[in-house]
């Protein structure tokens, strides 16, 4: 993740979980929260990109444990202030990029972390994604689908594809954002011969993929 974008979820800490309260996505949103539930049920988890917890939270309720990791401190600080029902949960301050490669989970959570890395990079974030993985093990991505008038609107598109956001914050500060909005089909092509067991699972305003290594 560049340190732009560090910099944007770091400002936005204290808002982030705002998007959550948009009424048209709360039956998505719950639809997604017994999703995970179910398929991580009495699992120990890596989850990456955790930021404040909204999605550890959930996943505590059924999940064994939870190692979430973040690479921002400030995102990291809110999250641990939370309580979490069941599920043994510890938060670590870590890049994806840098994670103990010796050291292998059941299953590995990342939301909203695809739509942030580069097009031209996808091939290294899912290496080392799978490389957290035991043999079997379950990972499952979950990320936004682009609804015009509920997301922000696309104003670049790069060399490579890769599309950006402008996004206000609270203190009036605007920031660029990286932000790719990936077909079911890219998804299935993009895993293909990596993933076994692989499902996209698209809901109006998310898409969720499930695999097995």
């Amino acid at each position: 993740m560049n340190d732009n974008l560090i910099k944007y979820y770091h400002d936005r800490a204290a808002e982030y979980e705002k998007i959550y309260s948009r009424p048209e996505r709360q039956e998505d949103l719950q639809h997604a929260a017994t999703l995970l539930q179910a398929l991580f049920k009495d699992k120990d988890v890596l989850e990456i990109a955790c930021g404040t917890g909204y999605w550890t939270e959930r996943i505590a309720y059924t999940a064994r444990s939870i190692i979430a990791t973040d690479i921002n401190k400030a995102v990291l600080e809110i999250a641990r202030r939370k309580a979490y029902t069941n599920a043994a949960v510890n938060f670590v301050q870590a890049d994806i990029y840098k994670l103990d490669s010796g050291k292998k989970y059941e299953s590995l959570f990342g939301g909203f972390i695809w739509s942030h890395v580069p097009l031209q990079e996808l091939d290294r974030f899912i290496a080392t994604v799978n490389a957290q993985v035991k043999d079997a093990g379950l990972v499952v991505m979950m990320d936004n689908i682009y609804v015009e008038g509920s997301n922000h609107p696309i104003v670049y598109t790069d060399e490579h594809g890769n599309t950006f956001q402008e996004r206000k914050l609270e203190d009036g500060t605007i920031h660029r954002v990286l932000k790719n909005f990936p077909s079911a089909d890219f998804l299935k092509e993009k895993m293909q011969g990596i993933a076994k067991d692989m499902q996209v699972i698209i809901l109006p305003y998310y898409w969720i993929m499930v695999y097995t290594l």
